[in-house]
């Protein structure tokens, strides 16, 4: 039967969730925040998530990010609040599917068979390549080395890591506090201004012209990028 990983804060609900998904025999597992939730994936195979979205350590979000670097286990987001943001928020960063609490155990059951079923039918877990490569830049994780146009770069470990996390997801827009939860694996409280400086330093490395880069965009007000070089237009 399939390991399914419950996460959430609230003790009440991880006992209600664990009732309801007993009856279909499933392997249960529980964690009470997002960084527990990571811990679990990495040392057991887990097949389904279900994650709420407001924990404190690691909130739920950020954790879905996370977890999508390395694998596509199914994953449905918990939320109490019933506002579209927190739900568009969450399947941007990967999430699957969706519960508004208070949930309907026969939902939740009904919901869990169809991202397990799905799931199976596309072959379980997809192993990624260690090498990302977009336009002169690649990234081989195996012997963390960076080249730009051939020739090595040498970084520090937290420039590594940034460089790693938005070559991974070319396009997608991540915040300041996104990145400092996902690359330092901290509450993100007043860390914008390390996140910029590691920025600098890293377009310092990557980039032609730093002051004009190619590959790692701001978007003004919401973030910072990796330029999908291959989709975008000649550069002229």
């Amino acid at each position: 039967m399939p390991n399914i990983l419950i996460c959430d804060d609230e003790r009440d609900i991880v006992s209600a969730l664990k009732i309801y998904l007993s009856a279909d025999g499933y392997t249960l597992f529980t964690a009470y925040t997002g960084r527990e939730a990571l811990d679990i994936v990495a040392r057991e195979e887990i097949h389904l998530i279900l994650m709420d979205i407001m924990m404190p350590e690691l909130d739920g979000i950020s954790a879905t990010a996370k977890l999508r670097e390395t694998c596509n286990i199914p994953i449905i987001l918990l939320t109490a609040k019933s506002e579209s943001t927190d739900k568009v928020l969450g399947l941007n960063v990967g999430a699957d599917d969706y519960i508004t609490k208070p949930f309907d155990p026969v939902e939740v059951l009904a919901r869990v068979r169809s991202q397990l079923r799905r799931y199976t039918r596309l072959g379980g877990m997809v192993q990624k390549s260690s090498r990302l490569t977009i336009g002169g830049i690649e990234l081989d994780d195996e012997s963390k080395r960076v080249t730009v146009d051939g020739e090595s770069v040498n970084l520090t470990p937290m420039e590594y890591n940034i460089l790693h996390l938005l070559m991974q997801h070319p396009g997608r827009v991540y915040s300041s506090a996104q990145i400092y939860e996902l690359v330092w694996n901290e509450a993100a409280l007043g860390s914008e201004s390390a996140v910029a400086v590691h920025i600098r330093h890293l377009r310092e490395k990557i980039e032609i012209n730093p002051s004009e880069p190619r590959y790692l965009k701001v978007v003004w007000g919401l973030g910072y990028k990796m330029e999908d070089i291959k989709s975008s237009a000649p550069q002229l």
